[in-house]
């Protein structure tokens, strides 16, 4: 049996499969900013403001015109996760809730029944660059979860395991396990009414950063119809089942055999997306994602009606304070602070 099923290019977004519906890599070189926290005025012009995307540039403001990052926007019928790996990311809902997560960290969101939330990445550094790398993966919701309360959790980069696999040559590889479950280690819990929740659904998020030459054991799962996706998207080379893979590849394996990952000359880094699909109609518009197109038109009237609870801050574009550490605050008043922190922990 081939173990390589699949490969294709990598674009924005990145190809998935059931039960992931969405996955982008963000790396963005924003400059020192300015008092505001904000990119100095010199570095925006020439962008459409609230609709910078281009790749020619060496940072991007996305849906922002003050701020990088995503203003409030809608969501309801899946889940986000978002893992950081460089940088600052502030989170803003319309219940709420609010927090400041770095380098290391995940966020974990489900929109269930609806939310309205902002994601921004303020420029906290005045003094050297505000380098951004995030993933964002939208985790589908079956039917009978799509109307849960929404509900969001952080997982801080110390309580997230960081392993190392060590080859017969000593070269090593560690793995982010943001998911589910590697060898005998375990995933912090998700958020409770996820897909990944449920370990008979196989779920697993890894980043895999591979030293020059190393080999990785990518241990198969005793599940049937799991799907599972490598993003090669940083180095030079890897071989699969004798197959030379160059960067820039999503790579669709099998999962039902033990999978050896040999990396070529440079250091290479990989994300790793695992797990049961879900196997229901996929109705999308935009920021919701339904079983029927009837369950769209309800969401975009319960949207208008009542704006998820409608923008409880004073700005679309929302940020904490410069010299804000890493925190949570939840809905329900509660405010968690990661047992590390300082400031920006960037």
């Amino acid at each position: 049996m081939p173990l390589v099923l699949q490969t294709e290019l990598l674009g924005f977004p990145w190809p998935t499969r059931d039960p992931f519906l969405f996955c982008v890599h963000h790396l963005d070189h924003y400059p020192s900013g300015d008092s505001n926290m904000q990119p100095p005025e010199e570095t925006r012009q020439g962008r459409i403001l609230g609709q910078d995307f281009s790749p020619q540039h060496d940072f991007r403001m996305y849906h922002g015109k003050s701020f990088p990052g995503f203003p409030y926007h809608p969501h309801r019928g899946f889940e986000t996760i978002t893992i950081n790996r460089q940088g600052i990311v502030d989170h803003s809902d319309s219940l709420g809730g609010a927090g400041r997560f770095g380098s290391g960290d995940v966020q974990w969101m489900t929109a269930g029944k609806g939310i309205l939330h902002s994601e921004m990445f303020p420029l906290v550094h005045e003094d050297r660059e505000n380098t951004l790398e995030i993933f964002q993966i939208w985790l589908n919701l079956p039917a009978s979860a799509k109307m849960v309360d929404p509900h969001f959790k952080m997982l801080w980069k110390n309580d997230i395991p960081s392993l190392e696999q060590k080859d017969q040559n000593g070269h090593s590889s560690i793995i982010q396990l943001v998911a589910g479950q590697f060898g005998d280690h375990h995933s912090p819990d998700p958020t409770p009414d996820s897909w990944a929740a449920d370990p008979k659904n196989g779920v697993m998020v890894l980043v895999v950063e591979m030293e020059p030459q190393a080999e990785l054991l990518l241990p198969k799962v005793d599940l049937p119809e799991v799907h599972r996706t490598l993003y090669f998207y940083k180095g030079q080379e890897l071989i699969i089942d004798d197959k030379s893979l160059k960067s820039g590849l999503s790579i669709s394996v099998e999962p039902s055999q033990d999978l050896i990952i040999k990396n070529g000359a440079e250091a290479s880094e990989i994300l790793v997306l695992q797990g049961k699909p879900i196997n229901e109609p996929v109705a999308q518009h935009g920021p919701f994602v339904m079983n029927t197109q009837q369950e769209i038109q309800e969401a975009f009237s319960d949207y208008q009606r009542t704006q998820f609870g409608g923008w409880p801050w004073p700005e679309q574009e929302q940020v904490h304070d410069r010299k804000s550490p890493r925190f949570a605050l939840h809905s329900d008043g509660r405010r968690e602070v990661p047992k590390s922190n300082d400031h920006h922990d960037n």
